[in-house]
């Protein structure tokens, strides 16, 4: 798989697929080539029909991901051309990265910082350690932030704790992003890798057509209202009622084992 640079591992286990942030000497911080590395990625995922659940985690201990690189700022920041380069590449990243029709779980171990709290929003489950910090510290550094990630924020957390965000630009625990609904679930850290893998398994061995229809939906709600697809969705609901898995449900229950389902 190309993916564009060595600091994006892209790694298949059984049913999963796990993107790596691979840039531990800066914290995991994202740069340029990561973003733009992070769809191609998430595409190879979905055309896989082995891969039923995508995992993202930052390498090492340190951090999810602590922000965007900005070393590179001055170099690929520096102009109007190149801003809009870099702000179109991280868009682009979330945007598919929320969009994905498969399950997407982020992993957070240490800092989840800026960039890195949106590439976590965009994922559909978060679990964190006991040691994740989360901030998004746009006021510090006199950055712009764009509607899509201030709506994406928004949309998990609400508007007052989105303000509190990024008013204050501080750091928060773990504990008290489980309190804002920022992540799903906190568990200690030495338990995190297992915890999710268990989370994992239990969605992977669930009904994939099921799982996309539902996720269209989720999709649509929030998108804006003239701009949702019903009739789309509808017709996922349908195709899950037509397909053998549907079938596999039924049989499974009554014959009291568990079903085994092909996403067809």
């Amino acid at each position: 798989m190309e993916t564009l640079t060595d600091k994006i591992i892209a790694k298949k286990d059984r049913h999963i697929g796990w993107i790596v942030f691979n840039n531990p000497a800066r914290r995991n911080a994202v740069s340029l080539e990561m973003w733009q590395a992070v769809p191609k990625v998430l595409a190879a995922y979905v055309s896989d029909p082995e891969i039923r659940v995508i995992i993202l985690k930052g390498e090492g201990d340190k951090a999810f991901v602590a922000g965007a690189d900005i070393s590179q700022f001055k170099e690929k920041r520096s102009s109007p051309e190149s801003v809009m380069e870099y702000n179109a590449a991280a868009d682009n990243a979330t945007k598919v990265l929320q969009e994905c029709s498969k399950p997407t779980i982020a992993m957070i171990r240490g800092y989840c910082i800026g960039g890195g709290t949106a590439i976590a929003v965009s994922c559909d489950i978060r679990i964190a350690a006991d040691d994740a910090r989360f901030a998004v510290p746009a006021a510090k550094l006199g950055l712009g932030y764009r509607y899509a990630g201030v709506k994406r924020l928004t949309d998990i957390v609400g508007p007052s704790f989105t303000a509190e965000i990024f008013f204050t630009a501080r750091q928060f625990n773990a504990q008290e992003a489980l309190q804002m609904n920022l992540v799903n679930r906190v568990v200690v850290a030495t338990e995190l890798e297992k915890y999710t893998l268990d989370y994992a398994d239990a969605i992977g061995n669930n009904a994939p057509l099921t799982m996309a229809s539902v996720k269209r939906s989720i999709i649509e709600y929030l998108r804006n209202p003239e701009e949702r697809d019903l009739v789309a969705c509808q017709k996922m609901v349908d195709d899950c009622y037509a397909s053998d898995d549907y079938k596999e449900g039924q049989a499974a229950f009554m014959e009291k084992r568990k079903p085994v389902f092909k996403g067809r």
